[in-house]
């Protein structure tokens, strides 16, 4: 079992998001998985131009570290993202990585995958940023199973609880992956939007040739 991390903080190490990230990993390795934790502000990822290359060849124009982080998200059985709230919205180099996962979201690549999310914020909204991020998996075939939101207002000891709910929901996240659990609910909106992605990449097939072969190759099984 293989669980990533990905923090989306600048701020690295004294990050209290990768913290949280840390905390979650550290839950699902008590319970036997591998873990990985990417900094991704260390990292370069560059703008999405939709360009379209990705849909048609599968492959990115850009040269930077999206590959290494996409390949090893792939290889994971659980994906975690961290980010602060900036202006009520996920860092800057979280929606920049998102971006370039349109074609992920087409082929719906994270299928079988499962995840979660944490956030933290100096006032407030915490949660909702958190939940967008969850929404972002189950939009690329993931099955979530819960989040942390984490708003400090003030009070830098709110840290400590929140750690022991991270780490909680990381042995929640090895469970679900363990068990191949099902959530009812996000079965029926994954089976739709498998539908939805199928149809639209079939009406384009003569552009998207890449995507079209991926879906070709999903018939009968």
């Amino acid at each position: 079992m293989k669980v990533i991390g990905i923090s989306a903080s600048p701020k690295g190490e004294k990050s209290q998001t990768r913290r949280l990230v840390a905390a979650v990993l550290e839950g699902a390795r008590s319970t036997g998985a591998d873990i990985t934790l990417i900094d991704l502000c260390d990292l370069t990822v560059k703008y999405c131009t939709a360009c379209g290359n990705c849909y048609a060849k599968g492959e990115c124009i850009h040269d930077d570290d999206f590959a290494m982080v996409f390949e090893k998200m792939m290889e994971a059985d659980g994906i975690v993202f961290g980010s602060p709230n900036y202006i009520d919205s996920i860092t800057a180099q979280l929606k920049t990585l998102f971006d370039r996962m349109a074609d992920s979201i087409h082929c719906q690549y994270f299928t079988g995958k499962y995840g979660c999310a944490v956030c933290t914020a100096g006032g407030s909204n915490a949660d909702a940023v958190a939940a967008y991020m969850n929404q972002t998996l189950l939009h690329l075939g993931a099955t979530t199973v819960g989040a942390v939101g984490l708003n400090f207002l003030g009070n830098p000891d709110a840290i400590l609880p929140a750690e022991k709910q991270a780490k909680e929901l990381g042995r929640k996240l090895a469970d679900a992956i363990r068990t191949k659990w099902k959530d009812p609910a996000q079965a029926k909106v994954q089976a739709e939007r498998r539908e939805y992605f199928k149809r639209l990449v079939m009406m384009n097939k003569d552009l998207w040739t890449h995507e079209y072969d991926h879906w070709k190759g999903l018939e009968g099984r």
